[in-house]
């Protein structure tokens, strides 16, 4: 393969991606995306979005998801370092309800490709953390929907640090569980 390391995932189409890093006395040079590469890899969606959140630690976004239009997402964190996770909600999968989880850090450089049909969120773990993402479709404000981070039914295992207040958006806290999904 090119420039990147592809990982499957137990959860089929969930991918864990280790760029190639090029580094000297002046620092590193690294490739985040080569369509090339990541076609030979199987992943051939288009991306017509990048994003970019900044986070301080113990805040939680997520679990979140789109509807009507959902998105391929490719994920990394630039600065810091996050618990990323992808909760498949495809309903014909025999792994529907189950979970996945990655550290992402600005000093591994890995990459977390998560197919359309996943709910997705992340904890910042660091002081701080810069989060990008490329998206294969738009965000429609009114197709947003998303799962409680802390559904018993799913059991994501957060990497929770002691003495560190979880910090959320309203919306949230207000999400139902993969039952009501």
């Amino acid at each position: 393969m090119g420039k990147i390391t592809v990982e499957t995932c137990e959860i089929e189409g969930l991918k864990v991606i280790t760029p190639q890093v090029f580094g000297d006395s002046r620092g590193y040079f690294v490739e985040t995306y080569n369509k090339n590469d990541f076609v030979e890899a199987g992943i051939t969606c288009e991306f017509v979005q990048d994003n970019q959140s900044a986070s301080k630690r113990g805040v939680l976004r997520g679990l979140h998801f789109q509807k009507e239009f959902p998105q391929d997402k490719l994920v990394r964190c630039i600065n810091g370092e996050v618990f990323d996770v992808a909760v498949d909600l495809r309903r014909d999968s025999k792994t529907f309800g189950k979970w996945f989880g990655v550290v992402l850090s600005a000093e591994n450089k890995k990459q977390f490709f998560i197919p359309k049909g996943f709910a997705h969120g992340f904890l910042v773990l660091s002081d701080y953390a810069e989060f990008a993402y490329k998206c294969s479709d738009f965000y429609h404000p009114n197709d947003e929907g998303g799962l409680i981070w802390n559904d018993p039914d799913i059991g994501v295992e957060w990497p929770l640090q002691d003495g560190v207040e979880l910090i959320f958006s309203d919306k949230d806290t207000k999400w139902g569980g993969i039952k009501e999904f």
